[in-house]
């Protein structure tokens, strides 16, 4: 029996390497059957747009067990770091929270990361006792400045938010995750199974995701193919993949034919 594969982030060890998101379901029972096909131990929650407080409200608490599913809460729809320390703030005082998720945008047109901004919110989270997990520009000296920071792992975007368009620089994220003794996952673009394979296959610890599987036709397979595609990319990488050849490589050998 193979030993299992886990990863850890922050002294916290979880088995499944997909981390899925809480947007742009249709209700939190879909939600909740999305999250349970992927198998992932992790949701990020929007906390400005989410309920996770208000009683009075559908509270997402109520279909995804968060004694069961860490929650990582997450600052989107930030644009400076005040905005993204504030929110974390009251994520913590509303449900304890320390394991975070940290995005500071830059503009709403392209959702990329402000990285002044965001190294300036790492900073002060991580004196504060916070985990931040940061969303990154695919940039290998801006992953290790964030690790520096305090940055309990390191997101860099295969593509922009919501885009669909699968990871488009393997170069960089391949940098990144050589360079990098934190955790690496890769955080936005996905758009099928394959693009999370290719993340996995690149030696990321995760793969992280929400409009590729709350956006597809049927999200609930969306979701099964993405947990068996973050396991089949993870496998192959531990397995090592042959070497790349210029020309063909008999299968069979040619010596010796009758």
């Amino acid at each position: 029996m193979d030993k299992i594969d886990s990863w850890t982030v922050a002294g916290r060890t979880f088995t499944s390497r997909l981390i899925v998101g809480t947007g742009k379901y249709k209700d939190f029972e879909q939600n909740a059957a999305a999250v349970a096909a992927s198998g992932a131990e992790i949701v990020t929650v929007a906390v400005r747009r989410v309920n996770v407080s208000d009683p009075t409200a559908p509270m997402l608490t109520d279909y995804i067990d968060p004694k069961k599913i860490t929650y990582l809460p997450n600052t989107a729809g930030c644009f400076n770091a005040d905005d993204a320390i504030r929110t974390l703030r009251l994520a913590r005082e509303a449900g304890g929270w320390d394991l975070v998720k940290l995005e500071v945008l830059g503009e709403a047109k392209t959702l990329y990361p402000n990285m002044r901004e965001t190294l300036e919110a790492t900073e002060v989270l991580a004196k504060e006792g916070f985990l931040p997990m940061v969303y990154c520009v695919d940039d290998p000296i801006a992953a290790k400045q964030l690790e520096d920071a305090g940055a309990v792992a390191v997101m860099p975007l295969g593509a922009p938010i919501g885009s669909g368009l699968g990871i488009q620089n393997r170069v960089t994220i391949r940098l990144i995750v050589e360079g990098a003794s934190v955790p690496v996952l890769v955080d936005a673009g996905v758009g099928t199974a394959s693009d999370a394979a290719v993340a996995m296959e690149l030696g990321c610890d995760g793969v992280l995701m929400n409009t590729a599987i709350a956006e597809a036709k049927d999200p609930i397979r969306m979701a099964r193919a993405m947990r068996l595609a973050v396991e089949a990319g993870r496998d192959s990488y531990l397995a090592g993949r042959m070497g790349v050849r210029r020309y063909a490589d008999p299968s069979s050998p040619l010596a010796g034919l009758i």
